[in-house]
C-alpha cells in the first residue's frame, strides 16, 4: 500500500469520525433541550395544579370577609385575617395570578367570562357583564378559571 493511498484512507477514517462526534454533539444538544422543556413543563404544570387548588380556599376567604359583620369591622383578629388574604393575594399575584376584571359595565368576552345568567329584556348592541358571580383568574395571561357572570346588554 502507498503512503498517499494509506493517507487518504486516514482522512477518510478522520472525516467519518468527525462527522460521528458532530452528530453526536447535535443528538446531545436537542436531549438536553428537550429535558429542559419538559423540565419547565412539569413545573408549569405543578405550578398550575397548585394554584387551582388554592383558587377554592381564596374564593371561601373572599366569601367570608365580603360577609365580615360590622360589628368586627374594627376586630384587630378580623382585621389580621384580612391582612393575611391580602398577603395571600400579592404572593399568588407574584406568581403569575391576576383575576379577571368581571366588574359591572365591562364588555363580555366569552374568552374571559362565563355567562351563566342572561337579561332576555335588556336592549343594546353591547353585551356586557351585569354582575360577577364567581372570579376567574388568569395564570401567565392564560384562563385558569372564567368568570361566571350575568350578563346584559346596553
Amino acid at each position: 500500500m502507498t503512503k498517499a493511498k494509506k493517507t487518504d484512507e486516514l482522512e477518510q477514517q478522520i472525516a467519518e469520525l468527525t462527522q460521528d462526534v458532530q452528530r453526536t454533539r447535535a443528538d446531545f444538544e436537542n436531549y438536553r433541550k428537550r429535558v429542559e422543556e419538559e423540565k419547565a413543563a412539569a413545573r408549569a404544570a405543578g405550578r398550575r395544579g397548585a394554584i387551582l387548588q388554592l383558587i377554592g380556599v381564596i374564593d371561601d376567604i373572599d366569601r367570608a370577609l365580603s360577609h365580615m359583620p360590622a360589628e368586627l369591622a374594627d376586630n384587630p383578629w378580623a382585621n389580621g385575617v384580612a391582612g393575611l388574604d391580602k398577603k395571600l393575594q400579592k404572593s399568588l399575584k407574584d406568581l403569575g395570578l391576576t383575576k379577571i376584571d368581571a366588574s359591572e359595565g365591562v364588555h363580555f368576552d366569552p374568552s374571559l367570562h362565563e355567562a351563566v345568567q342572561f337579561d332576555e329584556d335588556a336592549e343594546g348592541d353591547n353585551e356586557v357583564v351585569a354582575d360577577e358571580l364567581q372570579a376567574g383568574y388568569l395564570l401567565d395571561g392564560s384562563v385558569v378559571r372564567p368568570s361566571m357572570v350575568k350578563v346584559t346588554r346596553r
